[in-house]
């Protein structure tokens, strides 16, 4: 069972984003934002999850809210990611695990009959001050981001 961090201080993170940006927890503090974690760049849950964000941006930033995606894939993957799916918002990279363990988003997963540790497809809002509002663990895609959305309404 996942460590449940709402209500909690937003575990530290720091890493190397998309638009050669570094971000970090500290970075953010005073605005709102989403942390969206993701198994992979380009596959189909993953892009229609980013795709369901870019879409409702401008909300968002009509909450004060920023978005930030978060995987495991490479700088160079996130690029192409973000430029094909025209994402407005950066994409950090973390291949080392880091934040993924910090944030404890890692599972076992099985395809094919084989077990891997892979990315837990969660969310959390955290807010200026830098608290973790709510969290979704293992997302459904579908009507997600409104689901989101409409809770970082409640912050503005």
């Amino acid at each position: 069972m996942a460590k449940d961090l709402t209500g909690k201080k937003c575990p530290a993170f720091n890493g190397e984003a998309t638009s050669n940006k570094t971000i970090s927890n500290k970075a953010l503090l005073g605005k709102n934002f989403v942390l969206y974690f993701y198994p992979k760049d380009s596959t189909p849950g993953c892009t229609t999850e980013g795709q369901d964000f870019r879409d409702h941006y401008k909300e968002f930033l009509k909450s004060n809210t920023e978005i930030i995606g978060i995987s495991r894939d490479s700088i160079k993957s996130h690029e192409n990611f973000k430029e094909k799916q025209s994402f407005p918002f950066e994409l950090l990279s973390d291949p080392d695990e880091k934040t993924c363990n910090a944030f404890d988003v890692m599972k076992m997963k099985s395809m094919y009959g084989r077990q891997y540790m892979g990315v837990d497809r969660c969310t959390f809002l955290i807010d200026k001050a830098g608290k973790v509002i709510k969290e979704w663990r293992s997302v459904k895609v579908a009507g997600h981001v409104k689901e989101v959305l409409e809770e970082a309404k409640k912050l503005s």
